[in-house]
């Protein structure tokens, strides 16, 4: 690689790497993010190769490996450019009938293609309804950059926003260009980032420090991991135009340990940013020098937090420090720093490069852009979706989500991480951005959303993310130490049968104790998922309470399975699941006998039955 020393220099390799490709030669795209990966995308992309060699067609075709796609619940995923021809679920027996049909011959195979809703075969990637309504600005790159080569993001314009920034712009104009543009942190917070920037900028000290925060911890949420495994150049032009901006010279990025294609991908990356002249001394003949180190992170999911990740970083516990001193000012070191997210500095050349006007006009008033959103848990689409802010919480479930499996009810939608809130069906319509959601009592966060349908206990649901963040918790300080703990125990006593007249009023008092006193944001937060449920399902805990039983028929203890002699026509379908051999019968055409005293309480009779035979109370 030769190192750039000029936009012009950058321009002109950037028109090399352009005219040494043909954009009508057939490029098979191949997702190799996590969850592709785990269906066996590696071996898939492998077994396309050696097609192509034993077919002689090297030098006709083209094979990209790429990063997350997004349709995670249809991986492995393959795109044929230019046509777009979406091919899902691909094995590797399917390899050399797509190279012989539809690379040599332009024919469409059926079976590999998308089937909507209504039956219809979906042939463009475009077209598949998963993708139809997002706006992928950030994330769209994924399928079209090989995470290793750095001249495929430079063919799609990489770095002429750094280009632009260094030669064009001062440091206070970059800084009205992202504070103009309205973009706020994707990492949980939602603060200005223009703002956070210019507090950096300002403060009393030469020596300055940027890190990007790749510590994404929350259950359900890998928008950063996916980005930084597929496009990681995205993210380190925006972490240099924001070191230019505040004048540091020296940045990191925090990944957790657990993510090993993220480290590896991005490693790569600085290497060739620095090999490029993106990264070092002097980049871009401008005479501003960066260098950029990636730390491991430990796990901790405290950690996410800003003064912990940095007492982390520095080697020291993983434990948030009072926010009276601000990072801006005292960070790093008792250095002015500035944290961003990965998806909020993947957006910085965005606005750099089209300008802040354009960037504002998408989304609403006081959140603009898109923002990327895990969708996991009872939905028939799962992945990842960037969508603009405002779009419903309906449009996502059920316009790209595809609704909820099995004609189940949807009942509730959890955001923010195990620390945001559950919102119920009667509020689908509400659109999605960081004030709508902190009004009904929940949060941005990263972007995780948990489907949930009809047969989940909002209390047991509750417990669960609560039990999470009693894991999680540092122990520093007490409100979050004893009060997660205590609300946790009342939440499964509750569960268990044992709750109490007064126990709900008593979650609602620690959570105001915990909001008021906690150190920091997994303390302040941690009682969202409680008081969201209570809210909005305060009927379900009423009924755990006074009832002792269970609506959703989840928790043990409060849920009994019956047989209904009228329905049951004695088929014997329940008793080969029963794991406890609770489930008996004296003949055929005679009601199965349940045992109570055997019986478990695990449900397995009750899912295999379709005749209604199996009650549950």
């Amino acid at each position: 690689m030769d190192r750039l020393r000029s936009p012009e220099e950058l321009e002109a390799k950037r028109r090399s790497i352009a005219e040494s490709r043909d954009p009508e030669k057939p490029c098979i795209t191949i997702c190799d993010g996590t969850g592709c990966h785990a269906f066996g995308s590696g071996k898939v992309a492998s077994a396309f190769k050696e097609e192509v060699e034993k077919q002689a067609l090297e030098s006709k075709i083209d094979i990209k490996v790429t990063g997350c796609h997004g349709f995670c619940e249809r991986g492995p995923l393959i795109v044929i450019k230019p046509a777009n021809i979406f091919y899902q679920r691909v094995a590797i027996k399917d390899i050399p009938e797509i190279i012989s049909k539809t690379i040599t011959k332009g024919e469409v195979i059926d079976r590999l293609l998308y089937t909507d809703n209504t039956g219809n075969k979906i042939i463009h990637e475009n077209e598949v309804p998963f993708y139809k309504k997002q706006q992928r600005l950030v994330f769209g790159n994924n399928g079209y950059i090989d995470p290793n080569n750095i001249d495929d993001y430079l063919f799609l314009g990489g770095y002429s926003a750094l280009s632009k920034a260094l030669t064009s712009m001062s440091s206070e104009e970059i800084i009205s260009q992202v504070k103009s543009s309205g973009l706020r942190g994707r990492g949980g917070g939602g603060f200005l980032t223009g703002m956070k920037w210019e507090f950096s900028r300002n403060a009393q000290g030469d020596i300055k420090y940027i890190i990007c925060n790749c510590d994404e911890g929350d259950p359900g949420a890998y928008m950063d991991r996916s980005l930084m495994e597929g496009n990681p150049h995205s993210v380190l032009e925006g972490m240099i135009i924001g070191a230019y901006a505040i004048g540091c010279h020296e940045a990191y990025i925090y990944v957790r340990n657990e993510y090993p294609l993220a480290v590896k991908n991005a490693g790569i990356a600085i290497r060739q940013a620095e090999e490029y002249g993106f990264l070092g001394k002097d980049i871009l003949g401008s005479g501003f020098d960066l260098a950029i180190r990636i730390n491991r992170g430990g796990g901790a999911f405290v950690c996410g937090e800003s003064s912990a990740l940095m007492a982390s970083l520095e080697g020291r516990a993983g434990e948030p420090r009072a926010k009276y001193v601000h990072a801006t000012e005292k960070g790093l070191w008792n250095k002015p720093t500035v944290l961003n997210n990965v998806e909020t500095l993947a957006n910085i050349p965005l606005i750099i490069k089209h300008g802040a006007d354009w960037f504002s006009k998408i989304g609403t008033r006081n959140s603009t852009g898109t923002k990327i959103f895990s969708l996991v848990g009872k939905i028939n689409n799962t992945g990842l979706v960037e969508v603009p802010m405002g779009i419903t919480l309906r449009e996502i479930i059920y316009d790209i989500g595809g609704g909820i499996p099995n004609g189940k009810k949807f009942k509730a939608v959890q955001t923010g991480g195990p620390s945001g809130g559950c919102i119920p069906e009667s509020l689908i319509d509400l659109p999605v951005d960081f004030d709508e959601l902190t009004k009904v009592g929940s949060m941005m966060g990263s972007g995780g959303m948990i489907i949930m349908d009809e047969d989940t206990c909002m209390v047991d649901i509750a417990n669960y993310f609560l039990s999470f963040l009693e894991g999680e918790s540092c122990g520093k300080c007490i409100p979050c130490r004893e009060g997660i703990k205590r609300m946790r125990e009342i939440l499964t006593a509750i569960t268990e049968g044992k709750g109490r007249e007064g126990d709900i009023e008593l979650l609602e008092h620690l959570a105001t104790t915990l909001e008021n006193s906690s150190l920091c944001a997994l303390g302040s937060s941690a009682a969202n998922p409680v008081l969201t449920t209570i809210r909005y399902f305060r009927d379900e805990y009423e009924a755990h309470i006074r009832d002792k039983r269970c609506p959703a028929g989840v928790c043990k203890e409060l849920t009994t399975y019956f047989i209904n002699d009228k329905k049951c026509p004695g088929c014997g379908l329940c008793i080969k699941p029963c794991p406890t051999y609770a489930i008996t019968s004296d003949g055929k055409g005679k009601p199965v006998i349940l045992d109570q005293k055997k019986c478990i309480k695990c449900g397995s009779c009750y899912d295999v039955c379709k005749l209604g035979a199996i009650i549950r109370n």
